[in-house]
């Protein structure tokens, strides 16, 4: 079990190199499936979900060249390796679920294995993706372990609208739609800027795509796609965790990024709730907080920072906004409107001192003017909770330890070295339970 050990109560100042968005690499990479010509990103972050899926694209014979200093994934493809594949999909990854068009498009079957070690894909997690497969034609078969997709020999073009704004199943429709013929349309779409980033890269390989940045999307499938050199736009999720970071323990970080324009939104919630984060150009800054709340226009009700699809505030910012205000002067609503259950962990914040109040599966109340103090909590598997969790520890004097802290390198492999860089005391320890 690895725990994060933190000596908390210093201010975090310096500049901050955001790494590539994870969540805008793993589709492009399953993406790079679609054209037998080959694809370079660049601004790669080093996450072991990309190289789980090299790694099964290695039993392909597929030339990869990861160059890890320079932060640069080359991968081309040979379309005979493919025609019949028997390699085990990568397990223990949600991103596996984003191979099932490419490999539809270059094999005509996709085969999930629920019963498979590691499996983290449950078939109602897929249900999304697997209605958007059928309005293509293809025909879904499943024995309560394995879920085996057949697409037919020439797939239709499909009018889809989704139940919810699904950033995967949008991301699974356009890998279906851009190589079949005619028009395909999608309703309710995910527009995140990882999708938006995702439409630029199959644009860039020779994909018709309109309503890029929308709800609505408009493909015109073609017969073949190119290859691409593409840089992984920045990740926005980071850039706004290391800034409520600084703002929360008193530093000055200043983050320089090209998705900048992304954030506006996301740093005037932060001001809501007394956070000094501010935006300059392509720069974001942070300094000593006053933790004042805005006052509501009407008394009678709270400041709420509420959580929805893009464009609302992110989902995944609510833990570590929640933690960066547990010194509020007043009181604050946060409103998970996406996930059911998502807050259940605030009991954790109760052994920093917090007080706060679980209105329901969906709404928790800060109600500030903490005392705060150091603590050992144990974090969910959660990677945005572990942040949470940490933003906290680093705001109060002393040690306090996060047990469980594991999921936090999936996705910020190089985290310990960029907080140390800011002036952290932080490191990883192993506890033999």
């Amino acid at each position: 079990m690895a725990t994060l050990v933190i000596n908390g109560g210093k201010p975090l100042s310096g500049k901050v190199t955001l790494s590539g968005n994870k969540n805008a690499l793993l589709p492009m990479v399953c993406g790079s499936l679609l054209t037998d010509e080959r694809v370079v990103l660049t601004n790669v972050p080093p996450i072991s979900d990309c190289d789980k899926l090299t790694h099964y694209f290695s039993d392909f014979n597929a030339h990869i060249d990861h160059d890890r200093q320079r932060d640069t994934l080359s991968l081309l493809h040979k379309y005979n390796q493919w025609r019949h594949h028997s390699a085990m999909l990568p397990t223990g990854i949600r991103s596996t679920v984003l191979l099932m068009a490419p490999l539809l498009h270059r094999t005509g079957e996709f085969i999930l294995d629920q019963s498979s070690k590691g499996c983290s894909l449950g078939v109602r997690e897929i249900d999304p993706h697997l209605e958007v497969v059928r309005a293509f034609g293809c025909k879904v078969a499943y024995d309560g372990n394995i879920c085996r997709i057949n697409a037919p020999q020439q797939m239709n073009a499909a009018d889809i609208w989704l139940d919810y704004q699904s950033v995967t199943a949008t991301e699974t429709f356009l890998m279906m739609a851009v190589l079949t013929p005619g028009i395909s349309t999608l309703t309710n779409a995910a527009c995140e800027p990882h999708v938006k980033y995702f439409c630029r890269y199959l644009i860039g390989m020779g994909a018709k795509i309109s309503g890029v940045g929308t709800s609505s999307l408009i493909v015109e499938g073609i017969s073949t796609l190119n290859g691409i050199s593409f840089r992984v736009p920045d990740d926005h999720h980071e850039a706004a965790t290391y800034a409520a970071m600084g703002a929360a323990t008193g530093g000055n970080i200043e983050i320089e990024s090209d998705i900048v324009s992304e954030l506006p939104l996301i740093i005037r919630q932060m001001r809501k709730v007394g956070l000094n984060v501010t935006l300059n150009g392509n720069r974001i800054y942070t300094d000593v907080s006053d933790f004042r709340v805005q006052p509501s226009l009407t008394p009678e009700t709270f400041i709420k920072v509420e959580a929805a699809p893009w464009p609302y505030f992110p989902a995944d910012l609510l833990p570590q906004i929640i933690s960066a205000t547990i010194q509020s002067q007043g009181e604050v609503l946060f409103w998970n409107k996406i996930y059911e259950g998502a807050l259940f962990w605030s009991s954790e914040l109760v052994k920093f001192g917090v007080r706060c109040h679980l209105s329901d599966p969906h709404r928790l109340l800060l109600t500030g003017n903490n005392t705060l103090r150091p603590a050992s909590v144990d974090s969910p598997y959660i990677i945005r909770v572990v942040l949470g969790l940490l933003i906290a520890a680093l705001q109060i004097k002393g040690r306090s330890e996060i047990r469980n802290a594991d999921p936090i390198a999936r996705a910020h492999p190089d985290l310990i070295e960029k907080l140390t860089h800011l002036g952290a005391d932080v490191e990883w320890q192993d506890i033999q339970e």
